[in-house]
């Protein structure tokens, strides 16, 4: 916090509401129609080229690079500054709620707060020159919106893009590399998406999201005393919110550990659950899924993985660290 500021997903009232409609309102229809062109674009291409070099690892070849493209094309991430970045949230995120010995924690110090600021630094200097230079894409957009007079300034720029880098590209990789292993351990439901993507694609995407949860938990203090199930907890006590724990509730999900599409309603808080911190990329993640799941299923039908995904020991997110896959054929 000191050194960046505040990010959205940590701010309360009212300075929360303030950021998030700047941010909202760089949403335009503009951007969001070329964004939803820009996905199926992407999807066919890493499609292409996984079918050319047919790669052992899905998660490296496949779902990493579905979520870090788009958010580098709408934020208008020139390609010669994009493998550094690449490198940074690698580094930045690599040991997110992974226990480190002393040694570890002495060898490596700040190398993830590092990280962040070289990102931080990056982006800034593009917002300087976006300010001076719209080019049409989501930087230009925030650094010159004027909502009652204010826009985000170059600190808050940087930390709003660390949060897209480092959450938004790992749990839409997460959720799709997970997808990818549900659907191959569970040839019905794969066979009944293959049968008609477009009537089950969406049920699809929210069970996948759910039973997979890739975010597992996060850590809060209360603003104000609460009643909750019989239990009080007063303002500023400590709570953890397990979003693995919420999404298997067998209170409200009937056979909570089944994979089923189908599901419905099916009211997991994968996004956040509702409310002023409602995730602002579900949908973008969303389109993500469907349109990478579209490509992979009808145009490489006999693809699936190869044991269990490879997990990072993690109790932050369901961190997949690679997967193998097969083709039709063999490898």
């Amino acid at each position: 916090r000191a050194l960046f500021g505040e990010s959205l997903v940590n701010l309360d009232e009212p300075q929360h509401t303030q950021l998030r409609r700047i941010v909202s309102r760089a949403f335009t229809p503009r951007i969001l129609a070329a964004t939803e062109e820009d996905v199926r674009s992407v999807a066919t291409r890493i499609v292409d080229d996984m079918l050319r070099e047919r790669p052992a690892d899905f998660v490296t070849a496949v779902a990493s690079r579905m979520p870090f493209e788009i958010i580098c094309n709408l934020m208008g991430i020139p390609e010669k500054e994009r493998p550094s970045i690449l490198a940074q949230v690698n580094r930045a995120s690599v040991e997110t709620g992974v226990a480190r010995t002393v040694r570890q924690r002495i060898r490596v110090p700040g190398k993830g707060l590092r990280a962040l600021a070289s990102m931080q630094g990056m982006v800034a200097e593009l917002g300087r020159q976006r300010r001076r230079n719209p080019t049409g894409d989501l930087i230009s957009a925030l650094v010159n919106a004027d909502i009652d007079g204010q826009s985000l300034n170059g600190r808050q720029l940087g930390s709003f893009f660390s949060l897209l880098m480092v959450a938004g590209v790992e749990t839409t990789r997460n959720a799709i590399a997970h997808g990818m292993s549900l659907l191959t351990d569970h040839p019905d439901q794969r066979a009944l998406l293959l049968d008609d993507f477009d009537r089950y694609a969406d049920g699809a995407v929210e069970e996948i999201v759910r039973h997979s949860t890739p975010i597992i938990q996060f850590r809060r203090r209360l603003t104000r005393d609460h009643r909750l199930n019989g239990h009080d907890f007063r303002r500023g006590d400590r709570v953890v919110l397990f979003y693995a724990s919420a999404n298997r509730d067998e209170s409200v999900f009937t056979d909570p550990d089944r994979f089923d599409i189908t599901r419905s309603p099916n009211p997991h808080v994968g996004y956040g659950g509702g409310g002023p911190h409602y995730c602002l990329g579900t949908f973008l993640a969303k389109q993500e899924m469907k349109a990478l799941f579209r490509e992979l299923l009808t145009r490489s039908p006999e693809l699936r993985t190869v044991g269990a995904p490879v997990l990072v020991p993690s109790n932050f997110d369901n961190r997949v660290r690679s997967m193998p896959c097969a083709y039709a054929g063999g490898r």
